[in-house]
């Protein structure tokens, strides 16, 4: 069955934009709110309270289903939990040993769909990132995920249950793709990623805000780069992590040898995107390094519609100006970067 709706689409570039359109949204349901996320605790300001808006909706009959990672949201209050459950919220802990969901899905009323990189935590609030509103026919695929993950957690609504089982007709210009454990599908992202980079003809343009490739990936983008493709990696200068900074750094220096280009943003950059000739891109919640590619639960939108190719090229060359272009120096390696270097020489073989 086709869906003949026209669909429509937003980005949003920071944290803090996002948050404004995922209010907003809130504050407009009148039936359904989804939520999947890997942090969201109940530490954000008074003018981006989403737990008072959750309440707020909840006293007013609307649906609130929440899945969060008991990892990454491990910081919720308890408070804030009973509160919400006992306002009829059902509320879901995902855990599945090394295994996360690392998504950012809100859904609401069924129509608008929010696939963001955004987490809900006071100190992400003024990063750069990524977030797309989407709208319409698109919805019930990412309707199908989210129910898939409830499924796992210990499901309770039939009716949502129901959009796991649904097959939906395959759009030329915007589709979800994802990772899914105990599936054949598990490694739809890692096998568009494959085809994409093989496929590629002239350019290859990936902003990341953790640089940790498979060897394959490696590999894949040195041939690439054989082939004539001009390969370009976006990424902070400082994550907020030190030790993810002596990673980051680690894998620059090794790759920039292969001929890949290499842009530090001067703040921190939470957003992930592959663009691919210009001509096809995919934004979402994947991380370039292991977990994400072969653990953690993830979801992306892939498209190729040629309005929002251009709005995505406009955000990530703005995004180029603002940065440095790596040149390699003769840099004094801290004990703790030397530390790191010989772990992931030792790893390396599996990475």
């Amino acid at each position: 069955m086709v869906i003949r709706y026209e669909m429509s689409y937003r980005f949003y570039t920071t944290t803090e934009k996002a948050w404004n359109g995922m209010m907003e949204a809130i504050r407009m349901a009148e039936r359904k709110i989804y939520i999947e996320m890997y942090i969201f605790v109940d530490d954000t300001t008074p003018s981006h309270d989403f737990i008072w808006e959750l309440k707020n909706k909840l006293n007013n009959w609307v649906e609130v289903v929440i899945v969060l990672d008991v990892f990454g949201s491990l910081e919720l209050s308890k408070k804030t939990v009973s509160e919400l459950r006992h306002l009829g919220a059902e509320i879901y802990f995902f855990s599945d040993f090394f295994r996360r969901t690392h998504r950012k899905i809100l859904i609401v009323d069924n129509k608008i769909a929010f696939l963001w990189w955004v987490n809900v935590k006071r100190w992400s609030k003024n990063r750069y990132d990524l977030q797309v509103r989407l709208t319409w026919w698109i919805v019930k695929p990412l309707l199908k995920s989210f129910a898939y993950t409830y499924k796992m957690c210990g499901w309770k609504d039939e009716y949502l249950l129901s959009y796991s089982n649904k097959s939906f007709v395959k759009k030329i210009k915007w589709w979800i793709i994802e990772n899914r454990w105990k599936s054949n599908n598990i490694y739809h992202l890692n096998n568009y990623y494959k085809r994409k980079i093989i496929e590629a003809k002239t350019s290859i343009t990936i902003v990341t805000p953790y640089l940790i490739p498979p060897r394959w990936m490696i590999a894949l983008l040195h041939m690439a780069i054989h082939r004539g493709v001009k390969v370009e990696i976006v990424i902070p200068k400082d994550t907020e992590i030190p030790t993810l900074n002596y990673i980051n750094y680690y894998y620059v220096d090794k790759l920039f040898q292969l001929w890949i280009k290499f842009y530090f943003m001067h703040k921190m950059n939470h957003a992930k995107a592959m663009i691919i000739d210009w001509d096809e891109a995919i934004v979402g919640s994947q991380n370039i390094d292991f977990l994400s590619f072969d653990f953690n639960a993830e979801v992306w939108a892939f498209f190729s519609d040629k309005k929002a190719i251009r709005d995505l090229e406009n955000i990530v060359s703005k995004r180029k100006k603002e940065s440095t272009f790596f040149i390699p120096t003769k840099r004094r390696l801290w004990l703790a970067s030397i530390i790191t270097r010989i772990i992931l020489k030792l790893f390396s073989p599996i990475l």
